[in-house]
């Protein structure tokens, strides 16, 4: 389920400010050089603290549309902030 933004104030439907927290469960692989790449994450848990127009700015107004998978926006509900995000 894919979470897609809008900005009542403008109509920005692209580009947003996501602050997020995120509890994650990580596979860490090292080669012998040392150096390390995230191979598999599991996110155990997310939470949307702030969303922020970045064409006009506003915190406030902010909908969360859920696309459901397919592409075509489902009914338009407001952002609370602080909601924890689907996983």
């Amino acid at each position: 389920m894919a979470i897609r933004y809008r900005c009542s104030a403008c109509g920005n439907r692209t580009r947003f400010d996501v602050l997020e927290t995120r509890r994650t469960r990580s596979f860490f692989h090292f080669d012998l050089g040392g150096d390390c790449r995230v191979e598999e994450e599991e996110v155990l848990d997310s939470l949307v603290e702030s969303v922020t127009c970045r064409w006009c700015g506003r915190a406030t107004g902010i909908e969360a549309l859920d696309d459901g998978g397919d592409g075509v926006d489902a009914p338009e509900r407001p952002l609370a902030t602080g909601a924890r995000a689907p996983r």
